[in-house]
């Protein structure tokens, strides 16, 4: 069935707490996680508590359907795709219950945030050990039922290591505890006359039987592995005191751990805390001319007992040159290594570890491995390990269908095995002709290998079939696991007999059923694996049709493939706590339809599926696409470079073509045009604007939030002031600068626009207001691209003649001059690209010239006072994403006692125009809640507030009631009078 039918329904309905949602937008969303694999639930549920998740485990009995448990659905292997009701978990169960530090343990909710709950421990002098490189979004639940483990797995394990307590729904609804138990215990349990009482029975039998622990011993993945995740870990459990002397207390939530929901709901989790590391660490980056070297390296590394040791290949280097974020985290890299091995280092003296590193370095280069062996200390480590957990997401940004793909990155062995395993393996890909990317956890002998593979094409999705299957029996050959921390899923569930054997396979098969007989969590997974080349996200054969565009999508082939980018990895998922900006919806409601990732998820499947001659022509892509507030977030921290505002407007342009443009879209995107008429008699213009009943009027029939001032204009024009006030006494040497007088620069914040000529005048340049028509960012943000792209054209055309790296365009207000940077290019058309991107490269935020005129010493900080100043700083979203916000820090801190902090904070929320919209109001306003008005209300009143951004200022002021001034209003002010 497509739907689960609205009578059967309807008695959820009655008496769940929680979301359901059977639309199939909202089950569309669902139906991938970070995996290769695609398909279609029929509900998607989010339970508010535990009382949810028993009504919801009994209506699935009920009615024979089945249930996924999903937190971030981050997983690689499939474990959260299926054709039953997804339970999604972290919207609400999300709570931390109880932290004791004197005893070190924390209990939590499934739906708890791994570095969110770090953020919490460190208050105590705690952390929970295990870290993934999804960590700033990954949940606890999702950690135990994969068995993460992380870069620091050779210190800290796996979450298994550090499970103390599950609570749990078992198959039948009942309630349970599973704890460390001694053998009086353990013999109490089996004795009750219920599921659990049955549970403990039944391992009881298998493990205590002695081929059947022979067959585990021999069988299984060598114990030596750090990170082994085949199958259950029934090898764990017969090496507990019921059946191996002098072991340890049994524990069911070893067996839970990796069991990847499929044998009960966890609904709490108790876990083990450690004291914080030593604060001072390093990172010795070992540059290496092979892949060979640092396979070999690494063992050299690991003598040295390192707290992690690292590798991206070259593969992996070169596709963050292409993502904005991580440009900035490449500041170590010295030539193109072939491998990079990032060794980490914590001790208590910075001493310590320059004497170890100094001598690893030694020895690796006495035996020829590495040629460079840069030390990075302080917060420089952060971008190091930022630029490594950017490698699943770069991969996306592969050139083509043919991507690096998940089908054998998770296998493990010994690390000694790692050379000779990584030799054969190379010639497994020498024989089949591929190309492979390699990358993570070398120190624990766990490589994430990705061939490169199209799965489009029906010849690659067998051969990812061959290659999982050769890769297996590899694995078996040297006693590894086929899964080290990704867990097996759908993807490597097949396997897994070739692996342990089909004997051991029996014993899976067996727990599974007396666990849920009925098949209710997560079915075919692990257990009964549906053929891994089955229910792919791509149907092999289909080549999606091409579609015209207004953009020109042409560097990714067309707009279907660069949204296909989008690999799931959720990086949109992280909440304010954790910085950035992207995606300001997700982080104000916490609700999967307003990331990055659903509204990928929905245009890539009605593009590909719809049998409309306008595909775009979908009300379902609208509504997931309407509270994206276009700040291009995930245009810079999206490492896949996933750009929803480029999408969005692409999208409601050909939206309109079919069902005409809204008025208020029409008011918004010629809101200019709206502004040179009223800038005829502007005192007129305001005293309309500026009654009640006027601008209530207006505000009604267009839709605006009646809470909302409609901007005022400037009594003149910027232009018609420059045109009046022609700079004097110019030398020949003076430098002429052109400044774009946009469009909300010329007519609202004229002040500001003659505030900055002043300044940069008076610092000894000639500014000149070149003609030029409106940037066209109003038209962009309300997807009118066609009128936008005429605008680009002509002022292309217009400025490409004067305009260049002597006499550069300087841009005021950040969202008009980025716009040449940022769309232009992909605006023009072909013949006169090269023209855009020339002029794009001489394009400047007058913040970006002077920070670097600056540094060029060509501006002297003795032109300004030397009275201190304190400044609090709001980037705009467009100078996070298409510039640096350090500009502005570095312009304003050049008075010598000014000092300048930047609040932490991401989109503003008014974005524009999204939050003057009656119906985003509410939103835009939250988003401005989390961080940004907190910082500016809780700042003294002699503390500047500054903000590039005309929206900015607007939301700041209507937020807290502060004035917040452009960053060269100050600057100018700072000037010796």
């Amino acid at each position: 069935m497509e739907s689960i039918p609205a009578d059967i329904l309807h008695d959820l309905r009655s008496s769940f707490e929680g979301d359901l949602f059977d639309a199939l937008s909202h089950r569309l969303q669902y139906a991938t996680d970070a995996s290769a694999y695609r398909e279609i639930p029929l509900l998607v549920c989010r339970p508010y508590h535990t009382k949810d998740i028993r009504e919801l485990v009994h209506f699935a009995a009920k009615n024979s359907l089945s249930i996924i448990p999903r937190t971030a659905g981050t997983s690689l292997a499939g474990q959260v795709v299926g054709g039953g009701i997804v339970a999604d978990v972290s919207r609400y169960m999300t709570h931390i219950l109880e932290i004791n530090a004197e005893e070190r343990w924390i209990r939590v909710e499934p739906g708890v945030v791994l570095d969110e709950m770090n953020l919490e421990l460190e208050k105590h002098g705690l952390f929970f050990g295990p870290e993934t490189s999804t960590s700033n979004r990954c949940m606890i639940g999702g950690m135990l039922g994969n068995n993460a483990c992380g870069a620091h797995s050779l210190l800290y394990g796996s979450t298994r290591d550090h499970t103390l307590e599950v609570k749990a729904i078992l198959s039948d609804g009942s309630e349970v505890l599973f704890k460390a138990l001694d053998k009086n215990e353990f013999e109490a349990k089996c004795k009750h006359k219920n599921l659990e009482g049955e549970l403990y029975r039944s391992i009881r039998t298998l493990l205590s039987d002695p081929k059947h622990q022979d067959g585990i011993r021999k069988g299984f993945p060598d114990p030596e592995i750090k990170r082994r995740n085949t199958g259950y870990a029934l090898d764990l459990l017969l090496d507990t005191e019921p059946f191996t002397e002098n072991s340890r207390p049994f524990n069911f939530s070893s067996l839970i751990a990796g069991s990847e929901g499929t044998l009960a709901f966890i609904t709490e989790i108790k876990l083990n805390l450690l004291p914080l590391p030593p604060r001072e660490k390093a990172l010795v980056c070992i540059h290496c001319n092979s892949l060979e070297e640092a396979f070999k390296g690494n063992l050299i590394a690991l003598k040295y007992k390192p707290g992690a040791v690292e590798l991206m290949d070259d593969r992996v280097l070169e596709l963050t040159k292409g993502n904005i974020s991580q440009q900035k985290n490449r500041f170590f890299l010295h030539g193109d290594p072939k491998a990079l091995l990032i060794v980490e280092f914590a001790r208590e003296s910075k001493e310590e570890i320059l004497l170890i590193a100094g001598k690893m370095e030694t020895e690796m280069r006495g035996l020829g491995y590495g040629y460079h062996f840069p030390l990075v200390f302080g917060e420089e480590i952060r971008k190091v390990w930022a630029l490594r957990k950017a490698g699943l997401g770069v991969l996306s940004n592969m050139p083509g269908d043919a991507k690096p793909v998940a089908v054998i990155e998770d296998t493990a062995v010994k690390p000694e095995d790692l050379p000779a395993y990584m030799e054969d393996f190379r010639k497994i890909l020498e024989k089949h002709r591929l190309d492979c990317v390699y990358h993570a956890h070398i120190g624990t002998g766990e490589l994430h290998l990705r061939p490169v593979l199209n799965l489009k094409d029906p010849k690659d999705v067998e051969l990812f079939r061959i290659i999982g299957e050769e890769t297996a029996m590899l694995v078996k050959k040297y006693r590894g696991s086929l899964s080290g921390e990704h867990g097996d899923g759908r993807l490597r569930g097949c396997f897994i007999p070739d692996v342990i054997g089909e004997e051991n396979y029996a014993l899976l098969k067996e727990v599974k059923k007396t666990w849920d007989p009925a098949n209710i969590f997560n079915p075919g997974k692990i257990i009964d694996t549906p053929p891994m080349n089955t229910s792919l996200r791509y149907s092999p054969g289909q080549d999606g049709r091409m579609l015209k565009t207004v953009f020109d999508f042409s560097a990714d082939k067309d707009i279907l493939r660069s949204v296909e980018k989008c690999n799931g990895s959720g990086d949109c998922r992280k909440s304010e706590l954790m910085g950035g900006t992207m995606c300001p919806s997700y982080m104000a409601t916490r609700d999967e339809q307003n990331t990055t990732r659903a509204r990928a998820n929905i245009l890539r499947e009605f593009l590909t599926h719809s049998e409309k001659k306008n595909p775009f022509d979908h009300k379902e892509i609208y509504e997931v696409m309407d509270l994206c507030l276009s700040c291009k977030g995930c245009k810079s921290e999206c490492p896949s470079n996933v750009d929803i505002t480029k999408y969005k407007a692409e999208f409601l342009q050909h939206y309109y073509d079919a069902n005409g443009i809204p008025l208020r879209t029409r008011a918004i995107a010629y809101i200019g045009q709206m502004n040179k008429l009223g800038a005829m008699l502007p005192w007129l213009y305001n005293a309309a604007m500026r009654k009640h009943f006027i601008s209530g009027m207006m505000k009604k029939m267009l839709g605006f939030a009646p809470k909302r001032s409609i901007p005022l204009l400037y009594k003149t024009t910027l232009r018609s002031w420059a045109s009046r006030n022609k700079a004097r006494s110019l030398t020949p040497d003076t430098r002429r600068l052109y400044l774009f007088a946009d469009e909300f620069t010329n007519y609202n914040d004229a002040e500001i626009g003659i505030t900055a000529m002043k300044l940069l005048q008076a610092l000894g340049y000639e500014v000149i207001i070149p003609k030029h028509k409106f940037s066209g960012r109003t038209f962009l943000s309300k997807g009118l691209v066609r009128k936008a792209a005429k605008l680009a054209r002509h002022n292309v055309e217009t400025l490409s003649d004067i305009v260049n790296v002597d006499t550069p365009l300087i841009g005021i207000e950040p969202s008009g001059i980025l716009t040449f940077r940022d769309e232009y290019p992909e605006l023009v058309g072909e013949e006169m690209k090269e023209k855009a991107i020339e002029l794009a490269g001489n394009c400047h935020t007058i913040d970006e010239f002077l920070a670097n005129e600056i540094r060029e010493g060509n501006i002297s900080r003795h032109l300004f006072t030397s009275v201190g100043k304190k400044i609090i700083l709001h980037g705009h979203c467009y100078q996070k994403a298409l510039s640096l916000v350090q500009h502005t820090v570095d312009m304003l801190q050049l008075p010598e006692n000014y000092s300048v902090e930047e609040i932490k904070s991401g989109c503003c929320g008014m974005a524009g125009a999204f939050g003057y919209e009656k119906e985003h109001y509410e939103l835009s306003m939250k988003v401005g809640e989390m961080v940004l008005f907190p910082a500016v209300r809780s700042a003294s009143e002699n503390v500047l507030i500054a903000a590039a951004g005309t929206s900015c200022r607007h939301q700041i002021k209507d937020g807290t009631g502060r004035k917040a001034y452009h960053p060269v209003e100050i600057l100018f002010d700072a000037l010796k009078k």
